[in-house]
C-alpha cells in the first residue's frame, strides 16, 4: 500500500517516541500523534504531524496505531480506558506497541482489542537505545500473526537495522526480556570496570577505546562507558528506574518457567539499591556514580 493512503497514529512522545515518530515523518508518512504531555509534542507538529484529542481519537483516525510508553500500567491505561483506543479502534485496524511490558499483559490486551474492536496486535519492542532510534538503526523483534507482521515490515524498515517475527503474540516481549538482561548486566559490568580502573590509576577515559573489537566490546561499553568515565549524564538515554522495571520483569518471567537466574537477582537487586539511592530518575550512565558512592 502507498504511505499516501496510511495513516500512522502515535502514542507515547518520549525519548524513543519522539525520534521514531520524526524518522516516519521524513520517510513521507502521515501521523496521527497524542501524548499525556502535550509540550512533548511541539516539534513534531513542526515537521507535519498532527494532533488528537486523545487515544480513541487517534485510534478512529489511523490504520496502524502504534504505542511506545513506559510500562504495563501505561499501555492498559491507553488502550482499556475511557478514551483509550478500544473504545475507538476499527476493525482490521492494528496495534503496534513498541513499548518493553510484560508477555501477560501484552496477550491480555490483544485479546481484548480483538474482542471489543476487531483490532489486530504486533508486539515490537526495540533495542537500540536514542541513538538507534535516531539513526534508523534499531533492533525490533516482534510477536504477532506473521501477515500482520509482513503488512509493518516497510514501516519497520524505517526505523531498523533488523527486522525479526519471533512467533505469536508475546514472542516479541519474551525477546525484549532476553535482551535487557544481557544489557542490564552490561552496564553494571561497565560501571564496575570503569571504577576499578579509577582506584588502580588508569586513564579510564580510554577504557572503552582500549577494549574495542574485543570479547568485551559492546555497543552499551562504547556509548556509556565514556559517559560513564566522564560521569556525565545529560542528554539523558535511559532511566535507572525503567531498567529496574524491566530487571523486575526478567525474573517474574523466571518464575514463570522455574528457572532461578542468579545473575538476573543480583542485577536486579543493584538497579534497586541504585533507585533507593536517590539514582531512580537519573541517566544509565549515573550507575557509574552509584557504584563510587557505595564504596
Amino acid at each position: 500500500m502507498p504511505k499516501s493512503n496510511i495513516t500512522l497514529g502515535f502514542i507515547g512522545i518520549g525519548l524513543m517516541g519522539r525520534p521514531i515518530v520524526s524518522r516516519l515523518l521524513d520517510h513521507g508518512y502521515s501521523a496521527r500523534i497524542w501524548n499525556r504531555s502535550p509540550d512533548k509534542l511541539v516539534s513534531l507538529i513542526d515537521k507535519g504531524a498532527k494532533v488528537d484529542s486523545c487515544a480513541a481519537d487517534v485510534a478512529r483516525s489511523a490504520d496502524i496505531v502504534m504505542l511506545c510508553l513506559a510500562d504495563d500500567a501505561a499501555v492498559e491505561q491507553v488502550v482499556l480506558a475511557s478514551g483509550g483506543i478500544a473504545e475507538g479502534g476499527k476493525a482490521e485496524a492494528l496495534i503496534v506497541d513498541f513499548s518493553t511490558v510484560s508477555p501477560a499483559t501484552t496477550r491480555k490486551l490483544a485479546q481484548a482489542v480483538k474482542d471489543r474492536a476487531g483490532m489486530e496486535w504486533v508486539d515490537a519492542p526495540v533495542s537500540g537505545g536514542v541513538p538507534g532510534a535516531e539513526e534508523g538503526a534499531l533492533a525490533i523483534m516482534c510477536g504477532g500473526e506473521a501477515e500482520q507482521v509482513a503488512r509493518i515490515r516497510p514501516i519497520l524498515d524505517c526505523l531498523a537495522a533488523r527486522v525479526t517475527h519471533m512467533g505469536p503474540v508475546g514472542s516479541g516481549q519474551i525477546t525484549k526480556i532476553c535482551n535487557q538482561l544481557i544489557v542490564s548486566t552490561n552496564l553494571v559490568a561497565i560501571a564496575e570496570a570503569i571504577e576499578i580502573g579509577q582506584r588502580a590509576g588508569i586513564d579510564v577515559v580510554k577504557l572503552p577505546e582500549a577494549i574495542a573489537g574485543g570479547w568485551a566490546d559492546s555497543k552499551p561499553l562504547q556509548i556509556f562507558g565514556p559517559r560513564m568515565a566522564t560521569l556525565t549524564d545529560t542528554p539523558k538515554m535511559g532511566a535507572i528506574s525503567t531498567m529496574l522495571k524491566d530487571t523486575r520483569s526478567i525474573l517474574n518471567i523466571c518464575e514463570d518457567y522455574c528457572f532461578d537466574a542468579q545473575l538476573a537477582k543480583v542485577t536486579h537487586d543493584i538497579y534497586r539499591a541504585a533507585a533507593d539511592t536517590g539514582f531512580a530518575d537519573a541517566d544509565l550512565s549515573c550507575l557509574a556514580k552509584f557504584c563510587a558512592k557505595q564504596n
